[in-house]
């Protein structure tokens, strides 16, 4: 079976856990076998994973012909990708695209971030889709989020293939309910255009169907997973350190409620004295925090350690005694999975889609400051429950695997297909 996939991050360059998903679920159902997968992405730097899929840039897919040489193209993205693809794909532009600026090849130039002009790309996304859409042989096609529900709606008008698209978070996660009309509407549309929808969560399928009206028979839910650790990353090698330490790990954004872990860290400073918390990630609300940590008069205690990636994440937790998440509203949440694998016992939200399927953590409601500060110092001070969070969560991680995951989008795939 062929999938055509459209993502917007991928390892090693990820911003968020959107990459982090994609790129388990992809490899998870690679595994299962019987699998062809396609995943384009807006702008891949040459050193992403190509053993269990093909990576295709849409800066590489030309919009617009132009007669350039075998060598030119292999010196300018040969490093990325095949130049054969570049010609076959060449051959299938299907319009006049001369109004949009392209570079040399043909090509429209993306960031591969999340630029001002983010709608712009988005758009520019969907034309490329298209042209790829022409060329290629697949069987279904699956977008990774709202960002590229308009490449894959492009590619279903084109083939007339089955659209799954995968909904890792809505805009009423990120926005606190204060959406964003845009991204609203390109999210509606993109459910309305699908032929089935996958939600990393029931949290989240209940969102789909009771704020964008979809009929519950087209969600299904698909929890995500982990990507078992090498030796390298469970035995990475920390600092001797003095205190013990709390970790927040994400974005500093108000969907992640940093601000209940920074009063948490208040009420906890009050009992315990060896102990530092740390805030691990970026976002618009990192000034906020910092000025917050100097108000409670914590800010000798609370360190911010910028934002993490690769073997730096594996680093902070393994140093960590305890990690975090306070989410409002978390779609899933794979970073408590990280530290589980890590053998760090973790606190997590009611309000997020992993606490769905994990039962050897402690569950607070985000706002409960009281309740996060408790668990924190009852996992610092009492042995007994640091040593059986920590073992039976590894044990219980362990057993969330991507494989499990894929094979359930697979099953999906095929119902689409038969009917």
């Amino acid at each position: 079976m062929k999938a055509l996939m459209f993502g917007w991050e991928f390892p090693p360059h990820i911003l968020g856990g959107l990459g982090t998903a994609s790129f388990g679920l992809t490899k998870g159902m690679a595994q299962c076998g019987d699998m062809d997968i396609t995943f384009v992405i807006p702008k891949p730097w040459g050193d992403e994973p190509k053993d269990f899929a093909r990576i295709i840039g849409a800066n590489c897919t030309p919009v617009n012909w132009r007669d350039v040489s075998w060598d030119h193209v292999q010196e300018r993205i040969g490093h990325v990708m095949d130049p054969q693809l570049y010609y076959q794909l060449r051959d299938h532009i299907y319009a006049d695209f001369s109004h949009i600026g392209t570079n040399d090849l043909g090509c429209i130039e993306f960031s591969g971030r999340y630029p001002d002009n983010l709608l712009e790309e988005i758009n520019n996304y969907s034309i490329v889709a298209g042209v790829i859409a022409r060329s290629l042989d697949f069987d279904v096609i699956h977008s990774h989020d709202w960002l590229t529900y308009p490449a894959g709606i492009h590619a279903k008008q084109v083939s007339s293939k089955p659209f799954v698209i995968h909904v890792h978070a809505t805009d009423f996660d990120r926005s606190r309910g204060n959406v964003n009309p845009t991204v609203f509407a390109i999210e509606k549309d993109g459910m309305n255009h699908a032929d089935h929808i996958i939600t990393v969560s029931n949290l989240t399928r209940r969102t789909v169907i009771e704020k964008y009206g979809i009929n519950p028979d087209k969600v299904t839910t698909v929890h995500n997973a982990v990507e078992p650790l090498n030796e390298e990353l469970l035995n990475v090698e920390v600092p001797p350190k003095q205190d013990k330490i709390v970790t927040f790990l994400g974005r500093i954004t108000m969907q992640k409620g940093p601000e209940y872990f920074v009063e948490a860290a208040v009420q906890v400073l009050r009992k315990v004295h060896n102990v530092q918390f740390v805030m691990a990630g970026g976002g618009d609300m990192m000034e906020k925090m910092i000025r917050l940590a100097a108000r409670r008069n914590i800010a000798d205690r609370f360190h911010f350690a910028g934002f993490l990636r690769g073997k730096q994440v594996y680093e902070m937790l393994k140093a960590s005694d305890v990690y975090i998440m306070p989410s409002v509203s978390e779609p899933f949440g794979i970073s408590p999975l990280e530290a589980m694998q890590m053998g760090v016992p973790s606190i997590i939200s009611k309000q997020s889609g992993c606490a769905e399927i994990l039962d050897n953590v402690i569950k607070v409601d985000y706002w409960d400051t009281n309740a996060i500060a408790d668990a924190i110092y009852s996992i610092l001070e009492y042995p007994g429950m640091y040593k059986q969070l920590r073992e039976q969560g590894l044990a219980e991680v362990n057993q969330i695997t991507w494989d499990k995951a894929g094979q359930k989008v697979i099953n999906i795939y095929r119902s689409l297909i038969h009917n």
